[in-house]
């Protein structure tokens, strides 16, 4: 087996209206889903998002690239498909990571949302983690340290200097610069109400486009990084797309091959 060097991954969540009703609206009687109508209602109000915080989230999709330490893709996996229990998705997130030695995580934005819901994810269902909260270890040697990227490189640290700067657009805006589709179909702020009229592979297919996408932009990354050299990225963008080609038979893969672009070189001067 080649030895995986980063899982890349990305996270879709979906609201937990029993907890919403029980911390947010204790006095009252409020069904699961009449508290999420309510709390979405009061954030879309005082935000102008509807988006609730990771905390009250059970996360029903991860889709993980299995990148090997030279960068090629191995593969793309829906953890606990197709019954996406988030007990058991959370299971399989941290015994994956242990299973291929505890590789690099990448993430877009990861360490805002996707990280956090994992760990609270964790918390809830009583896993016990040491590997990855080495709490007693040295500052710069915790895996959950921000500047550690060995365990956990999010490309929009990369990208934005730590937050200094605003990548606006995102990931949609960094993936179409190299030709690749970004946003194709929904977006994450559609995830709750897609789950509640029962479109679970919908969002799961979804969630596989973005690892992809975040897997075109983290090789274009180490070009920019001086890891790679812009014919060994294109190299691997071949060897990927000849994956996905292979596998037509997956929605997701099929869905991206649809909207697939190339990176254009620039002309000669």
């Amino acid at each position: 087996m080649a030895e995986i060097g980063w899982l890349i991954f990305d996270v879709e969540a979906v609201a937990d209206g029993d907890l919403i009703a029980r911390v947010c609206y204790p006095k009252e009687t409020l069904t699961a889903a009449e508290a999420i109508a309510r709390k979405r209602a009061e954030l879309l109000e005082e935000r102008g998002s509807d988006f609730i915080p990771y905390t009250f989230m059970l996360p029903i999709s991860v889709a993980i690239a299995k990148v090997r330490s030279d960068a090629s893709l191995e593969d793309v996996v829906l953890l606990d498909e197709p019954d996406y229990r988030p007990s058991v998705i959370t299971a399989n997130f941290w015994n994956g990571w242990r299973h291929y030695r505890r590789p690099t995580f990448v993430t877009f934005n990861g360490r805002g949302y996707d990280l956090p819901l994992m760990e609270i994810s964790a918390y809830r269902y009583g896993l016990s983690l040491p590997d990855w909260f080495n709490v007693e270890a040295k500052s710069f040697e915790q895996s959950r340290n921000r500047y550690n990227i060995s365990r956990h490189f999010d490309l929009m640290d990369l990208m934005s200097n730590f937050g200094a700067a605003r990548v606006t657009g995102g990931l949609n805006v960094l993936s179409n610069i190299i030709g690749k589709p970004g946003k194709t179909g929904i977006d994450g702020s559609q995830v709750q109400d897609i789950y509640d009229a029962g479109g679970v592979q919908e969002i799961n297919d979804y969630c596989v486009c973005d690892v992809l996408d975040t897997y075109f932009v983290f090789l274009r990354s180490r070009v920019l990084t001086g890891h790679l050299s812009l014919q060994e990225e294109q190299q691997r963008v071949a060897q990927a797309k000849e994956l996905l080609e292979k596998n037509q038979d997956r929605a997701a893969f099929a869905h991206y091959l649809k909207h697939w672009g190339d990176w254009q070189a620039p002309e000669p001067e």
